[in-house]
């Protein structure tokens, strides 16, 4: 981790790295936390080697933008700037006490929702008509909750009861709408720029101050959810190759690697392709060149 004047490292995850300013001796004490994101790539419970160069950077800006589109939502950011080694990277953020949840929502049908369709004609319990195909569009977007895993294990998808038992019903309800809003905000002004949103992951803590239910962690980034060209799918079908989020990676690994061991060194080229979509979501998105 970075040496950081003022501030003081506390945790390293799969690609995200936690810092606690230097007059808090742990995080309950700190009133603030700089969040780094690392250009790090993760798949499979597994941190791939090489990095993608610039990735950090471009997830932070995109995470930010999405908050400034969501404004009326409170988020955990702050107005203060983090330090100038990781200012292109870097957000100083509220520390929050987090749902122990990732709340998903899908819109379209893929990933492991696709495969728990073919099995069972229903994704997380929840009835789906037959004859569905793989990237189709649902009736309606589902909230799917998952519990968080911590470094090498998987997370798990678990019913809306589950999600209620774990956090109580009150929260759970508030939760699902506001994932389900969010999701159908985003998935609207991405299709009004030639993007599809297929679905999301996003995380929730209280605010110590206001106590408020409130976005945390990174927002509607190429990491955390997928998108698509909406010409491509429109054309007949889904081009993994030319997805914007790491899923061309995810494929890559499933047709060279068996998941036993260590995964493989990832090629430059599949590098350098992925960053290069990574750019111009975030151009389509916000109309700025990265």
């Amino acid at each position: 981790m970075t040496t950081l004047a003022g501030w003081t490292p506390v945790y390293s995850g799969k690609v995200r790295e936690l810092y606690i300013p230097e007059s808090a001796s742990n995080i309950s004490e700190a009133d603030k936390l700089l969040i780094v994101a690392t250009d790090r790539v993760s798949a499979f419970d597994h941190i791939l080697t090489p990095d993608v160069p610039g990735k950090g950077a471009i997830l932070s800006a995109l995470t930010q933008w999405w908050c400034d589109q969501l404004a009326d939502i409170p988020n955990h950011m702050t107005s203060e700037s983090p330090p100038d080694e990781v200012a292109d990277r870097g957000m100083v953020v509220a520390p929050l006490t987090m749902f122990p949840v990732e709340c998903v929502v899908r819109g379209y049908l893929a990933g492991s929702g696709w495969k728990e369709y073919q099995a069972t004609s229903s994704v997380c319990g929840i009835a789906l008509p037959p004859g569905l195909s793989e990237g189709d569009e649902l009736p309606h977007p589902l909230f799917t909750p998952a519990t968080k895993a911590a470094l090498g294990d998987h997370d798990e998808n678990i019913s809306f009861d589950q999600m209620e038992e774990i956090i109580g019903e009150d929260d759970t309800a508030e939760l699902r709408d506001l994932s389900l809003s969010i999701y159908s905000r985003a998935r609207d002004l991405a299709h009004s720029r030639g993007v599809i949103l297929a679905d999301t992951k996003l995380e929730f803590g209280r605010h110590p101050s206001t106590g408020a239910i409130t976005l945390g962690d990174e927002v509607l980034t190429s990491d955390s959810s997928r998108y698509w060209d909406g010409d491509l799918y429109s054309a007949g079908g889904i081009d993994w190759l030319d997805s914007f989020d790491k899923q061309l990676i995810r494929n890559w690994l499933q047709e060279n690697w068996d998941q036993e061991g260590s995964p493989p060194t990832l090629p430059e080229d599949l590098v350098t392709h992925a960053m290069g979509r990574y750019r111009e979501l975030f151009q389509r998105l916000t109309g700025n060149t990265f």
